[in-house]
């Protein structure tokens, strides 16, 4: 077993990966234990009760965030015309086409979202094996393949979350910085969950929220109790 620093020893002091948690409980320890000398990052990871191998039990989509990430969100658009100056104007980073493939090509990705209008899908398809792994290809199920591209370079700017289940059945996903109140933490928290239940596919039988845990960048994963985790009706 590798020799575990004091401040982790203390994270992981009492520390029961089995215990669940309520949410308000979850969050308070989280806060507490997230003791690194940087303001660590905050994800949740979901098991869901799908197949994802089977198309009819894919889960993905995405969400805006109530109260952002907590850091600066760095937006590729590929688009023309007056949509090039849309995206620059809504607040877009970087902006092009062919240019912009070019430079992917020579391994640049040090941006955080991606989008495009459709027409320039083409171009970017030919950057799909680098882009679609680190889960920046625009998707027009994730609402990043539009031409409402003001609208949608704001929305990512401001912390909009995307998310796909992986082969195992898992989410993860981001919801803030360990420096948020527990209150801000939570609403984030909550608004994925939501999402996920807006997201369940009707071919998904019996359990669909099977362990919920949230974690700090350098703390331990601590379980919330997925029966506290109420599907909203609309």
């Amino acid at each position: 077993m590798r020799n575990l620093s004091k401040r982790l020893k203390n994270a992981y002091s009492g520390y029961d990966k089995l215990t669940l948690h309520t949410i308000d409980e979850a969050f308070r320890k989280l806060k507490e234990n997230a003791s690194a000398k940087f303001d660590e990052s905050v994800d949740v990871a979901v098991k869901l009760g799908v197949n994802p191998r089977h198309a009819d039990q894919m889960v993905r989509g995405a969400v805006v965030l109530p109260h952002g990430l907590g850091k600066t969100v760095r937006v590729l658009v590929f688009a023309s015309g007056e949509k090039e100056k849309e995206a620059l104007d809504a607040g877009a980073d970087f902006v092009g086409g062919e240019d912009m493939v070019e430079k992917i090509k020579g391994g640049w990705t040090d941006f955080d979202a991606c989008i495009a209008i459709p027409p320039m899908m083409a171009q970017v398809g030919k950057v799909g094996k680098i882009l679609g792994p680190r889960g920046l290809m625009p998707n027009p199920k994730t609402g990043t393949v539009t031409m409402d591209i003001a609208r949608t370079v704001q929305e990512a700017k401001a912390g909009k979350v995307q998310y796909r289940v992986e082969k195992a059945g898992i989410v993860h996903a981001p919801i803030g910085k360990a420096s948020f109140d527990a209150e801000k933490l939570i609403d984030n928290f909550n608004a994925i969950m939501s999402e996920l239940h807006r997201a369940k596919p009707s071919a998904a039988k019996g359990t669909y929220m099977k362990s919920i845990t949230i974690s700090s960048t350098m703390g331990p994963g601590i379980k919330i109790d997925p029966s506290l985790i109420k599907e909203k009706k609309d």
